[in-house]
């Protein structure tokens, strides 16, 4: 069975980890008037904090496989906290580059020890474990800004300190991970002498093939997944005429529908296999996504909050299957997808910025429509249901 308590604080730890992470660029505004800094100098900043954050995480999962560090999510907060502090008080574009590289290293350590973490504690019900996990990000992520515009917008961005309060209960919420993470690795060092050594459940040739179908589906998922977070908005103010509070409401219903979805598709992976979930998920997405352009404001609503909980319930499943063809490697393949998510999302925002600029915000949804269609490819995922690990 799942150890609940220790699952339970790893989505806590997520959740307000990803809550400091979205401080980042819901400051930016403020950032911008401070500083007198363009938007070109504003692009450089998420630059700076996107590469930090994803390509260091395949680098952590990797280097925490080989030898793995009891105290290593404290040490990512640490990161983090630094980052939060120098983002709060520093005068200079040099100095909130800084920042933002130490808040992106703090993520690209929790992210894949915590994932690998929560792996070890989900026992046979590993789906589920990564959904509970995944959700605590969801949360953080969303409340972040909000707090952004009741504690920092009205006072001045000295008060992002503030949340230094919340990196104190996170390095209070990861003791109690912490003493099981001991516990187990200790109780691993006894069990190695008498252990078989692990296989892979397929090929090299075909484990390789798997991960490219893989790539393509996570391209596939966050394209459309960057549409819907970062021009969702506006697209409801430029078709339908709404105000800037109703388009946050229709955005609320979206990420309301991504958490949902997320916390579903582990279950249900664990139950019928991961292969079958990704299929549905991203292949199943395509009929929301394709009749969202063409509908009523009502109806966009209800399009979106479908293609949002279909899409999300894929990548526990994704990230577990991957899991699953590189068993002896849970933190680089973690921090892998982790971070391939993140820089796919990440660029896809700006392409599709640049893309609105020349034809339109609605033709956005018109050519990102479609991008779910490539969940077809999950047809070539070897089935790993009999090999479940």
């Amino acid at each position: 069975m799942p150890t609940f308590h220790v699952l339970l604080a790893l989505s806590a730890a997520h959740c307000l980890n990803d809550l400091l992470q979205s401080v980042i660029t819901a400051v930016y505004p403020m950032l911008k008037a401070d500083l007198g800094l363009n938007f070109a100098q504003i692009g450089l900043v998420t630059l700076v904090y996107q590469l930090a954050a994803s390509i260091f995480q395949p680098v952590v999962g990797y280097a925490f496989d080989r030898r793995p560090f009891v105290r290593s999510l404290p040490a990512g907060m640490c990161s983090t906290s630094i980052g939060i502090v120098l983002f709060a008080f520093s005068s200079t574009l040099p100095g909130i580059l800084l920042a933002v590289f130490m808040v992106g290293v703090g993520s690209a350590t929790l992210h894949p020890e915590a994932s690998r973490i929560t792996s070890l504690a989900g026992h046979e019900r590993r789906g589920f474990a990564q959904s509970v996990f995944q959700v605590g990000g969801n949360f953080g992520g969303s409340v972040g800004p909000l707090l952004v515009a009741l504690i920092v917008a009205p006072r001045g961005r000295q008060y992002v300190v503030v949340f230094l309060l919340f990196a104190c209960a996170c390095f209070a919420v990861m003791r109690p991970i912490c003493r099981w993470y001991r516990s187990y690795l200790e109780r691993m060092k006894h069990e190695t002498r008498t252990a078989v050594h692990h296989r892979l459940p397929l090929s090299r040739r075909r484990t390789l093939f798997a991960i490219a179908v893989i790539v393509v589906l996570i391209f596939s998922k966050y394209i459309y997944m960057a549409s819907l977070s970062s021009y969702y908005t506006f697209y409801l103010i430029d078709k339908f005429g709404v105000t800037v509070s109703q388009s946050q409401i229709f955005l609320f219903i979206f990420v309301v529908s991504t958490a949902a979805g997320t916390l579903v598709g582990g279950p249900v992976g664990d139950r019928y296999g991961r292969k079958l979930v990704i299929w549905v998920s991203i292949l199943g997405t395509a009929p929301f996504s394709m009749l969202m352009p063409h509908v009523s404001l009502a109806l966009t609503a209800v399009m979106s909050f479908c293609a949002g909980f279909t899409l999300s319930s894929a990548f526990p499943a994704i990230l577990l299957y991957a899991q699953e063809l590189l068993p002896t490697k849970l933190g680089m393949i973690s921090g892998l997808f982790f971070g391939f998510a993140f820089g796919v999302g990440g660029v896809a925002s700006a392409m599709l910025g640049d893309f609105a600029d020349r034809y339109g915000i609605e033709a956005v949804y018109n050519f990102c429509a479609y991008m779910p269609l490539l969940g077809a490819v999950a047809a070539f995922l070897p089935d790993l249901r009999k090999k479940d690990i």
